[in-house]
């Protein structure tokens, strides 16, 4: 979701009724500091080359919906073929598995039962998976209910393997209750995907540096939990916003990886876009800076704008780091969702997004890096919050319980509320999402295939800095340096990517 503050609901899809057990053992928020153990002393032979850890995660985008096409990327440019699982229908016909296959399809809505009735799932009207022309597109939802839908249509709870047939069904069903309807009515955009022609930036850079197949949402729901994994390993239970019901805590006081790197004397940073925030300046006061970083979600921001005012800065100052050559050891960007540059999908149809314009904007951030003076020791991960609820045609992983707490904050009528099951609990990650590791150090057209979710980020940090897991979760990951090349640096000298094309047809009003 696109909105920072604790109180905007996209529409969540709601079942009252339908179950009638019983959910036990939902356990209470936990309000302590939750790390698993001490850091692992030295960091492993090479890794200290890297004196600087970059992270930015965009917006709600799905592996097969982004980087599905990387295959066909790699035969029209020249690249060396390898493993990839992505779209099907782009796998050679011989070589390294898996091979070609039929385009994936879901069931759509029942074509005699229009608007205003719901989307009445229909296993005999396919939608087949598509190449999006509109760099803009209507807003599907991976909220709690959307994304358990998205696994089974007919078993959201996980009792049997993913057949991930509901993504159509969930965009339609969001889109006939949007207030105003969205024009996807039938949800096809779910089965929407862009290629190398549109991406040509992020393409480029996934076929030069480092990507993955296997890396994963840490939950199955939406922006703001993703968002706190992301930094704290856990959501401590919530799979909403922060304050969404009312006897929700405003903030977590659950530790994050910042207060972490403080602790140890490791200097870190939080960079974010003020542009069309509010927020008045030159010079920034880090009291409103806050209020644009997920950061904001946890009581550390307190601390943050209280004794820490200068780690909360406008990405001006990151251009500025870059620059004189003081870039912190460990920073964070933000997305610039008031400018508009977080990729995320459209959620008004008044007010277009744009995926072009929020990868330049990420153009700009590695290209700044690539040609400072900090390039050298550096590593700078791209990812996504979440899959959007865009179509991905590989199930989501099972993961280990954080803290073993159980979801706190479903709303009455949520999936889990009357019964329960496997998908329940946050022990499974999400659904796939695109990955970029760039830095001298990254392998050449290198895939991962390691199953891994966003903590994955934060593991590489502690494993570089010595530090502690804050949860299970991310004591569990890989620690990402398979993705490097520390003896034979591949990339000391910078490649010099192509520009990320801006002229692609921007309308929500037909498909494709």
């Amino acid at each position: 979701m696109r909105t920072l503050g604790p109180t905007k609901l996209v529409l969540s899809l709601s079942f009252p009724g339908l179950f009638t057990m019983a959910l036990s053992g939902c356990g209470a928020l936990s309000t302590s500091s939750n790390g698993t153990g001490s850091g692992s002393g030295t960091p492993p032979p090479g890794l200290s080359s890297i004196n600087h850890i970059v992270f930015l995660s965009q917006e709600n985008r799905s592996f097969d919906h982004y980087s599905g096409a990387l295959r066909q990327y790699w035969a029209q440019n020249g690249y060396p073929d390898q493993s990839f699982d992505g779209l099907p229908q782009f796998n050679p016909t011989s070589g390294a598995a898996p091979l070609v296959g039929p385009a994936p399809t879901n069931p759509g809505c029942k074509a005699n039962q229009p608007p205003p009735a719901d989307c009445a799932f229909d296993t005999s009207n396919p939608v087949t998976s598509f190449h999006l022309i509109s760099q803009c597109v209507e807003n599907p939802s991976p909220s709690w209910n959307e994304g358990h839908i998205d696994w089974d249509y007919n078993d959201p709870l996980g009792l049997s393997a993913a057949k991930l047939n509901g993504f159509v069904y969930s965009a339609a069903h969001d889109a006939r209750n949007n207030q105003p309807p969205f024009f996807d009515t039938n949800g096809l955009r779910a089965m929407g995907y862009y290629d190398g022609g549109d991406l040509n930036y992020y393409y480029y850079m996934a076929s030069n540096f480092g990507t993955s197949d296997r890396f994963f949402t840490p939950t199955m729901s939406r922006t703001h939990p993703n968002r706190e994994y992301l930094v704290a390993a856990t959501s401590g239970g919530y799979v909403y916003p922060e304050g969404t019901d009312a006897n929700d805590s405003a903030q977590l006081s659950q530790t994050t990886i910042f207060q972490l790197l403080q602790n140890a004397g490791i200097t870190w940073k939080i960079y974010v876009d003020p542009t069309n925030s509010g927020c008045s300046g030159p010079p920034y006061q880090a009291s409103c800076l806050i209020n644009l970083s997920y950061i904001n979600n946890f009581t550390f921001a307190k601390t943050i704008v209280s004794q820490y005012p200068q780690n909360i800065a406008p990405i001006s100052q990151y251009f500025t780091d870059l620059q004189n050559g003081t870039l912190p050891q460990v920073a964070q960007i933000e997305p610039a969702t008031d400018a508009g540059f977080d990729e995320h999908p459209t959620v008004d149809d008044t007010s277009l997004s744009n995926i072009q314009l929020g990868a330049q904007y990420v153009e700009s951030l590695i290209n700044g890096l690539m040609k400072s003076s900090s390039w050298k020791d550096s590593a700078f991960i791209l990812t996504y919050d979440e899959w959007g609820g865009f179509y991905d045609h590989v199930a989501p992983q099972p993961a280990v319980s954080p803290d073993g707490i159980k979801p706190v904050d479903l709303l009455p009528g949520d999936l889990c509320t009357t019964t329960t099951g496997p998908t329940c609990d946050f022990v499974f990650t999400g659904y796939r999402i695109p990955l970029l590791v760039v830095s001298p150090y990254a392998k050449k057209n290198y895939v991962d295939h390691t199953v891994a979710d966003a903590t994955a980020i934060l593991k590489l940090i502690e494993t570089r800095f010595n530090l502690p897991a804050l949860t299970k979760r991310d004591a569990a990951q890989p620690d990402m340096t398979a993705f490097f090349n520390f003896t034979s640096p591949p990339w000391i000298t910078p490649p010099t990517p192509p520009a990320q094309t801006t002229a692609g047809a921007c309308y929500v009003d037909k498909l494709p």
